[in-house]
C-alpha cells in the first residue's frame, strides 16, 4: 500500500529533514505534493480535460500561529482559515506551510488585506487552484467555536468488539452491509473518535474524529469501526486517508449518498480537515473539543 512513498516528489520535501526557520517572508518555502500520487493507487485520475473523481469537496485548514508586523513595526496576530478545492493539482505539504507562515513573523505589511492577498496568491500558485483565505482576530473566529453535538450523530465507538488487526484492511467492509435486497435504505450520521494514522514521511501519529453521513443499505457499526481502527498503523497524509475511506465505502457498500469528513488535531499550529462528498462541496463548521 502507498507504493508512491519513495517517489521523487516526496524525496524532495523538507518534511522529516532538519531545517532552519526563516522570519522574513519567503514564498519559496512552500512545497506541493501532487494529489495524483495516492489517486493513482486508488484508480482515480484528473487532468485538464477529464476526471473520474467520485467525489466533490475541499480541504479546510486552520492556522493558529500567524503573525506579522504592521507598517509601524507593531506585531499583529490572527487565526487563519484556508480552503483548497479537492480538485487542486497539489496538496500543500504541512511542514512547508508552517515554515512559510513563520516567515511572516518579522515582515511588515500595510494591512490585513495585504496579508490575505499575499496568502491567496502564494497558496493558489502552489496548490494549482484558487485558494480561499480568511483572517480572524484571535478573540472572534466563529468558524472555530466548539460545535454543539449534532443530535443526529451516532457515535460508534461504544461497540463491544475484539480487535487484533491494526494494519489497513479494506476487506473488513466486505460483510459490513447486507446486500441481498432485504433491507430498505436508511440515512445515518455516524462519528468515531478512534481514527489514527501516521504521517507518510515522519511516521508521527495523526489523530482525528471522522464523520460519515450516508444514505443506502445499513452499514454494520461494529464492522465499520474495525475497518477504521485498521488505519492505526497506516502511513498516509490526512487528505489521502479520507479519500481512501471514501472510496472503500463506495466500493464495498455502493451507497446512494456519502459524505466523509475528518477533523484532525493540530500539529505545528495547523489542523487539516479533509471533506469529501457525493453532493456537498463545502465543509461545515464543526470544530471538535480536541482541536
Amino acid at each position: 500500500m502507498a507504493n508512491y512513498q519513495n517517489s521523487t516528489e516526496l524525496s524532495q520535501l523538507t518534511l522529516g529533514k532538519s531545517t532552519k526557520y526563516c522570519s522574513e517572508y519567503n514564498a519559496d518555502l512552500l512545497q506541493g505534493v501532487p494529489r495524483s500520487l495516492n489517486r493513482d493507487d486508488l484508480g482515480l485520475f484528473q487532468n485538464a480535460t477529464e476526471s473520474n473523481l467520485p467525489f466533490v469537496g475541499e480541504d479546510v485548514w486552520y492556522g493558529y500561529e500567524l503573525s506579522w508586523l504592521n507598517d509601524k513595526g507593531k506585531p499583529i496576530v490572527a487565526v487563519a482559515e484556508f480552503r483548497f478545492a479537492c480538485t487542486s493539482e497539489n496538496i500543500v505539504e504541512s511542514k512547508s506551510f508552517k515554515l512559510y507562515l513563520n516567515s511572516f513573523n518579522q515582515t511588515r505589511f500595510t494591512s490585513v488585506k495585504a496579508v490575505e492577498k499575499t496568502l491567496i496568491d502564494d497558496l493558489s500558485k502552489i496548490s494549482g487552484s484558487p485558494a480561499k483565505v480568511s483572517l480572524f482576530g484571535v478573540d472572534h473566529c466563529p468558524a472555530l467555536d466548539i460545535s454543539k453535538s449534532n443530535e443526529k450523530n451516532v457515535c460508534i465507538d461504544g461497540a463491544d468488539i475484539n480487535v487484533d488487526n491494526y494494519e489497513y484492511t479494506p476487506e473488513l467492509l466486505n460483510s459490513a452491509q447486507n446486500n441481498d435486497g432485504s433491507e430498505d435504505s436508511v440515512e445515518e450520521h455516524l462519528v468515531s473518535h478512534l481514527l489514527k494514522s501516521n504521517c507518510l514521511i515522519t511516521n508521527q501519529p495523526d489523530w482525528a474524529s471522522i464523520y460519515i453521513h450516508y444514505r443506502g443499505k445499513p452499514i454494520n457499526h461494529a464492522e465499520l469501526l474495525q475497518y477504521l481502527i485498521s488505519f492505526r498503523q497506516h502511513n498516509e497524509f490526512h487528505e489521502q486517508c479520507v479519500e481512501r475511506i471514501y472510496c472503500d465505502l463506495q466500493q464495498f457498500c455502493q451507497l446512494e449518498e456519502l459524505t466523509v469528513f475528518a477533523r484532525y488535531t493540530r500539529r505545528g499550529g495547523l489542523d487539516i480537515n479533509p471533506f469529501r462528498s457525493t453532493h456537498i462541496t463545502q465543509a461545515p463548521f464543526a470544530r471538535t473539543l480536541r482541536q
